[in-house]
C-alpha cells in the first residue's frame, strides 16, 4: 500500500510539474456558439457549432451576480477561502470511504473539483472515482492553489462546470435556463443554479427541494418558505432555448466562414450596414410579390479591386421561406438572359461583329440533334434587323442564339469556364441554348464573371473564406469588354424593351443585365459601378414557376435600391476606354428600325460609317427544313406555338390540302407526320419538305 501511494504522489508530482496555467486554460476555451463579425467588428451571426455541449463565452469573476457566488460556496464549498486546496477538517469529520463517494460534498472542494475538470486524466468516471484518483486529485488540487489566485480558481470553475443537460458553465446555464446573464441572477436563480451542482439531471422536485433549503441557510433559518419555487424551477427546465442573441444576418456565410478552431470572435469581410440593408430590400421585394408564387432569393456585393465579398444573403429567411437552410448564393440555376453579355463579348473580341452591325431579329430554326431549335423572344415578337447595341441592350434572344451559333458551343463554353462559371457539362450538350443561359450556375460565380467584365476583362477568383489571394489572368479582352460594358450602361440601348424610365437607371454609371430563366423559375439581375458588383436572383429554392414575374419586376429593384446606396457617397464614373478602342460617328443606319445616326465604339480597323443588313432572297422553302421536328410545349399556349412556313412567293399545300399563297403562312401545329410543298403561279411543285410535329397528347393509331 506504501509503495503504491508513493508511485501515485511520483505520478501527480509529475501531472502538477505540467499544470496549464490559468491564462492557458482561459485561452483553451471553446465557446459551441462562435461569432462572426463583419470587416468594423460589428457582430453579424452567431452559429452553433458543437452540437454536444452547449458553452457560452468565457465570463470574467467580477460579472456574476453576489447572490450566485454567496449560493455557489455556501452549496459546495464553505471553506473555500481558507483551505490551500483540500478541506482537511472535512476529511477528519467523516469516515474515508463516505468523504470520497461524492463530487460535490464533503471533501471534495472547488479546487478539487476544477482539477477533475482541467485535468482529463482525473475526470469523474460514471461508476465514480477510486481512492488512488482521488488522492491525485487532491494533489493536484493543492498544485492549483500554489499557482493560481483564489479568484482564478473561482472563475475557472464558473466557466467549466457541467451543469443540466447539454450546458456547461454557468454562463450557458443562466442564458439558457432563465435568459439572463450570469450578473443579473436573483438569490432564487442563484440557489436552483447552486443545487444543480450535486446532480445535474435530478427531477424538478428535488432540485427545487435542495434550492429552498439552501435559501433558507443564507437567511440563517431551519427551514424556508419557498412559494412557487418547484414552478420556476420546472419552467425554467422546460424552456425553449431563447433566440440567440443579437441581429443573425448571415447565417449562410457564417456556416462558410467561421472555423470551428479559431477563435470565439471571427471577423469577415462582409458590411454589417450593407448586409442588413441587402436583407431587409430581399425581404421587402418578395413581401411586395406574394400572390406571385415566390419566396425565396439572394445576393451577393463584391468589391471590383479586391474581390472580397462585402455582402451574402443566401436567403430571404425562414419567416418567408420553406427552404431557408438552401443558400440560393452557391445553388446552381439556369441564368437566362444574364450570359448574353459573355456570347457578344467573345465575338466582339473575334471581330464577328461590331457593336454597330446589323443582326437578324426574325423566326429561326436551328438544327439540333433532338430536331430543330426554335428561340423565341420574350415578348414573342420580331423586330428585323436590329444592331448589336440594341440586340444585348433590349435582351433579344434570337440575335444572340445567331451569335452563339458563329462562335460554336464548345469555343463559347471554354470563354465561360475561363470565367469561373464551371459548367456542368460541355457546350455541345447545351448546343445553341448555351447563348440563352440553358446551363446552371452559381450567382456567386455569375457576380464574379460581371466582375471580370469590370475589370476590362482580368479574372481572379472570388475572395472566400478561406481561399488564398490568387493572381488575376486575363480571360477577356479589354476593348471588347469595354464596348459590352458601355452596352450594358446605355439606357438608350434598352430603351426599347424597357423605356428611357427604367429603373435600372442608377444616376451614376452602372453597367446591369437581367434574365429570366424557362417558364419563369428564375429571376436575375447582375451589375457593376466602378467600384462594385451586385447579383440578385429571386425564384424558388424547390423550381416551381413564378407567376409574371421578370428580371425588372423581380430582381431588378433590389439590384437598384443596392447600388444606389453604394453610390450614396461617391456617384459611380464610367471608365475610361483601353488602347485600341475608336469613338466615331454613324452616318446612318439602313433597314435597321428606329435607331438614328449615333456615336459608336469600335475596335480599330472594324469602324463603320454606314451599316446595312446583308438580305438574300429567298429560294423554295426556307422553313420548314425537311426532316424538321417540333415539339409542343404543353406549358406554353397552342396560340403561342405556330409554325411560320416562308420561302419565295407561291402556292402553299400540307398534306395535299391547299393553305394559302404568299412568301409566309402561319400554321397551328397538328401532332403527326406532315409534308408541306411550295408551287410556283404555273401550279409547278417548286420544294418538298417533310416534317413531324410531337405532342403529348398525339392518339394511338387505330387498329
Amino acid at each position: 500500500m506504501r509503495d503504491a501511494l508513493l508511485t501515485l504522489a511520483l505520478a501527480a508530482g509529475q501531472a502538477s510539474a505540467a499544470l496549464p496555467s490559468f491564462e492557458q486554460v482561459r485561452g483553451a476555451h471553446r465557446v459551441s456558439d462562435l461569432q462572426l463579425l463583419d470587416r468594423h467588428g460589428q457582430p453579424l451571426q452567431t452559429l452553433r457549432l458543437d452540437k454536444q455541449h452547449r458553452t457560452l463565452a468565457w465570463v470574467p469573476l467580477q460579472h456574476y451576480s453576489p447572490a450566485l457566488l454567496h449560493a455557489l460556496l455556501l452549496s459546495e464549498d464553505k471553506h473555500f477561502y481558507e483551505h490551500s486546496g483540500v478541506d482537511w477538517g472535512a476529511v477528519a469529520a467523516s469516515a474515508w470511504g463516505n468523504l470520497w463517494n461524492e463530487r460535490t460534498r464533503g471533501a471534495s472542494t472547488l479546487t478539487m473539483q476544477l482539477a477533475g475538470l482541467i485535468d482529463q486524466g482525473l475526470a469523474r468516471p460514471r461508476q465514480g472515482r477510486s481512492a488512488m484518483q482521488k488522492l491525485g486529485q487532491a494533489v493536484i488540487a493543492q498544485q492549483l492553489e500554489r499557482s493560481w489566485s483564489k479568484a482564478q480558481i473561482l472563475e475557472a470553475y464558473l466557466n467549466r462546470v457541467p451543469l443540466r443537460g447539454e450546458l456547461v458553465g454557468v454562463p450557458a446555464a443562466a442564458r439558457l435556463l432563465f435568459d439572463k446573464s450570469p450578473a443579473a441572477l436573483d438569490a432564487r436563480e442563484s440557489a436552483l443554479l447552486a443545487s444543480l451542482l450535486r446532480a445535474p439531471n435530478a427531477k424538478v422536485a428535488a432540485v427545487s427541494q435542495r434550492a429552498c433549503a439552501l435559501l433558507a441557510q443564507q437567511q440563517a433559518k431551519k427551514t424556508s418558505d419557498c412559494p412557487g419555487l418547484e414552478l420556476q424551477a420546472a419552467a425554467a427546465f422546460a424552456r425553449r432555448p431563447p433566440p440567440l442573441p443579437g441581429e443573425q444576418l448571415a447565417p449562410h456565410y457564417a456556416r462558410l466562414a467561421l472555423k470551428p478552431d479559431g477563435p470565439n470572435e471571427q471577423r469577415s469581410t462582409l458590411d454589417a450596414g450593407l448586409q442588413r440593408l441587402a436583407l431587409q430590400t430581399l425581404r421587402q421585394q418578395l413581401l411586395e410579390l406574394q400572390g406571385r408564387n415566390v419566396e425565396d432569393g439572394a445576393v451577393v456585393v463584391l468589391d471590383n479591386a479586391s474581390g472580397e465579398i462585402l455582402a451574402w444573403v443566401g436567403s430571404s429567411g425562414a419567416e418567408l421561406s420553406n427552404a431557408a437552410e438552401v443558400d440560393g448564393v452557391l445553388a446552381r440555376r439556369q441564368p437566362g438572359s444574364t450570359l448574353k453579355p459573355f456570347v457578344y463579348q467573345l465575338a466582339l473580341e473575334k471581330k464577328l461583329i461590331t457593336a454597330a452591325s446589323l443582326l437578324d431579329d426574325s423566326p429561326a430554326q436551328i438544327s439540333t440533334a433532338a430536331g430543330l431549335y426554335l428561340p423565341q423572344n420574350y415578348d414573342r415578337g420580331y423586330r428585323g434587323w436590329v444592331s448589336t447595341r440594341a440586340a444585348l441592350g433590349n435582351s433579344l434572344n434570337i440575335p444572340a442564339v445567331r451569335v452563339g451559333a458563329m462562335l460554336g458551343a464548345d469555343p463559347l463554353a471554354a470563354r465561360l469556364n475561363a470565367l469561373g462559371l464551371d459548367l456542368p457539362q460541355g457546350g455541345s450538350y447545351y448546343g445553341a441554348s448555351l447563348a440563352l443561359g440553358s446551363a446552371e450556375v452559381s450567382l456567386i460565380r455569375l457576380a464574379n464573371a460581371y466582375r471580370a467584365l469590370a475589370n476590362g476583362g482580368l479574372y481572379r477568383p472570388v475572395r472566400l473564406p478561406g481561399s488564398a489571394v490568387m493572381p488575376a489572368r486575363r480571360v477577356a479582352d479589354a476593348a471588347s469588354s469595354f464596348v459590352v460594358s458601355d452596352i450594358l450602361a446605355d439606357n438608350n440601348a434598352r430603351a426599347l424593351t424597357f423605356g428611357l424610365d427604367s429603373l435600372l437607371a442608377t444616376g451614376g454609371w452602372a453597367a446591369v443585365k437581367t434574365g429570366t430563366s424557362k417558364d419563369m423559375r428564375d429571376n436575375w439581375c447582375l451589375g457593376f459601378s466602378d467600384r462594385y458588383t451586385v447579383g440578385v436572383w429571386v425564384g424558388n429554392a424547390g423550381g416551381e414557376a413564378m407567376h409574371q414575374v421578370s428580371g425588372v419586376s423581380g430582381a431588378a429593384p433590389v439590384w437598384a435600391r443596392l447600388m444606389r446606396e453604394l453610390q450614396r457617397e461617391r456617384v459611380s464614373r464610367a471608365p475610361q476606354p483601353p488602347a485600341g478602342l475608336l469613338s466615331q460617328q454613324l452616318v446612318r443606319f439602313e433597314g435597321a428600325q428606329a435607331e438614328p445616326a449615333r456615336q459608336e465604339w469600335f475596335v480599330r480597323g472594324t469602324e463603320l460609317a454606314r451599316v446595312a443588313p446583308a438580305e438574300q432572297p429567298l429560294r423554295g422553302i426556307a422553313n420548314p427544313r425537311d426532316g424538321a421536328i417540333y415539339a409542343l410545349d404543353p406549358d406554353i399556349p397552342p396560340a403561342a406555338q405556330r409554325i411560320v412556313f416562308e420561302g419565295e412567293a407561291g402556292q402553299w399545300k400540307l398534306d395535299g390540302k391547299l393553305l394559302g399563297r404568299g412568301t409566309k403562312m402561319r400554321w397551328a401545329p397538328m401532332p403527326g407526320r406532315h409534308q408541306l410543298a411550295l408551287l410556283d403561279t404555273r401550279g409547278q411543285v417548286l420544294q418538298t419538305v417533310a416534317f413531324e410535329v410531337r405532342g403529348a397528347s398525339l392518339a394511338p393509331p387505330r387498329r
